[in-house]
C-alpha cells in the first residue's frame, strides 16, 4: 500500500470521528460556561436613587454592586440598573421616586438620607433598601430596627460610638482647641441628628459648637469663611449639600492654619485631618448582599434587620495635618488601630 493510499479512510469512520470532535466541542463549551457560570441565568432590574455625586454615595453604590456581581448577579450581562442622581435638588428627588414607583424593578436603593425618605413614600410594592442614613428611625424611614416590616431595610451609615471616639481623640490629644466651627444644612435630617451628637461629645471635653447654616451647596464657602476667627477647627457631618462643596472648606482650613475633622473616610483622603469611620465601599456592600438575600434567597426585605457599621478606627491625614499645622505624635499614630490603611500618607 503506498502512502497516498494509507491516509484514505471509509466514510464512516470519518463521520463517527466528526461526530465525536462535535460533542467533545459542545462539552467544552459546556464546561466553558459552567466556569463562567457563576452568573446567574434569571435577569434583574434594579432602580437607584442617589440624593447627589461625591465620592461617599459614589462609593456606596459600587460597593453595593460589586456585591451583586460576586453573586453572580452582574450588570451588563444578568442585571439592568436604571440609576438616577437627583443632584441635590429636592424637586428632582422626589420625582425619581415617583418614576420608580412606576417601574418594573425588582429592588430599589436608595443612597442617603432625602432619597430614602422620597423613595419610601413612593414605592409601595416593591422590595426598597437604604444606604448612607445617619438615622432611619428619626427619618422615618423605618419604625424598627430589628424588625423593619413592610417593603424596606437596609443599613445605617453611622455609629453614635464614631462620634463619640473622634471627641475623645481631640479632647485629648489637641487640647488647645476649645470652639469647632460646624458648616450644616438644617434640612438634611442626618446633618441635624449629628450635630447634636457631636455638640453633647464635645461638651465633655469643654469644647463649644459653633454652627453656620446653609441651605445648598453654594453657600458653604461663605459659611466656613464666617467660621475662621471664631473657631479653632472645623467640622462637617454626613451632610450632604456641604460634603459635596468640600474643597472650599479643605482651602480654608490650610490657609488659616485651621484643624478639620469629618465624619467620613473620603473627605480626610480628600483633605480633613481626622475621622473616626469606615470605608464606604464596604456600606455599600453590606447593603448589596442585603439586596443578594432578596433577590436570589427569596427573603422578605422586612424580615430583614437594618445594619450597622461595626469596624470603626481613626483615619489620619498626615500631609493634611501638615498643610493645617498640626504635630502629629506617636500618641495620636498609636490610636489607629489599622495603620496601613488608615494612616494615610
Amino acid at each position: 500500500m503506498n502512502l497516498k493510499q494509507k491516509w484514505i479512510l471509509p466514510l464512516s469512520m470519518v463521520m463517527i470521528m466528526l461526530t465525536a470532535v462535535g460533542c467533545s466541542s459542545n462539552a467544552n463549551e459546556g464546561a466553558s460556561s459552567g466556569d463562567a457560570g457563576s452568573t446567574d441565568s434569571k435577569s434583574y432590574k434594579i432602580g437607584i436613587s442617589q440624593i447627589v455625586e461625591h465620592p461617599s454615595l459614589d462609593e456606596t453604590r459600587e460597593g453595593f454592586l460589586a456585591a451583586l456581581k460576586d453573586a453572580g448577579i452582574v450588570e451588563g450581562q444578568n442585571l439592568t440598573v436604571d440609576y438616577k442622581n437627583a443632584q441635590g435638588d429636592s424637586t428632582n428627588n422626589l420625582s425619581i421616586a415617583q418614576t420608580l414607583s412606576q417601574s418594573d424593578n425588582d429592588l430599589v436603593l436608595a443612597i442617603a438620607t432625602p432619597s430614602a425618605q422620597a423613595v419610601v413614600s413612593q414605592v409601595k410594592d416593591t422590595p426598597v433598601l437604604f444606604a448612607a442614613v445617619t438615622d432611619p428611625l428619626s427619618a422615618k424611614i423605618v419604625s424598627d430596627l430589628q424588625k423593619p416590616g413592610g417593603n424596606v431595610s437596609g443599613a445605617s451609615d453611622t455609629n453614635p460610638e464614631a462620634i463619640t471616639e473622634l471627641a475623645d481623640f481631640i479632647g485629648t490629644e489637641l487640647p488647645d482647641i476649645k470652639t469647632i466651627g460646624l458648616v450644616i444644612n438644617e434640612g438634611e435630617p442626618n446633618a441635624v441628628i449629628m450635630a447634636q451628637r457631636a455638640e453633647e461629645a464635645f461638651k465633655k471635653h469643654g469644647i463649644t459648637l459653633i454652627k453656620a447654616a446653609v441651605t445648598n451647596t453654594s453657600e458653604v464657602q461663605q459659611a466656613a469663611q464666617s467660621l475662621v476667627g471664631r473657631a479653632d477647627a472645623f467640622y462637617i457631618t454626613l451632610d450632604n449639600s456641604v460634603v459635596s462643596a468640600v474643597d472650599t472648606i479643605i482651602q480654608l482650613a490650610n490657609e488659616n492654619k485651621m484643624p478639620f475633622f469629618s465624619s467620613d473616610r473620603d473627605t480626610v483622603e480628600k483633605g480633613a485631618f481626622a475621622t473616626v469611620g469606615f470605608k464606604y465601599y464596604d456600606h455599600g456592600y453590606q447593603v448589596g448582599q442585603m439586596a443578594v438575600d432578596v433577590l436570589k434567597n427569596g427573603k422578605n426585605v422586612g424580615d430583614l434587620p437594618v445594619a450597622m457599621q461595626e469596624k470603626l478606627d481613626l483615619i489620619l491625614n498626615l500631609k493634611a495635618a501638615e498643610a493645617q499645622g498640626i504635630k502629629v505624635t506617636d500618641e495620636m499614630k498609636a490610636k489607629v488601630k489599622d495603620p496601613e490603611n488608615n494612616l494615610i500618607q
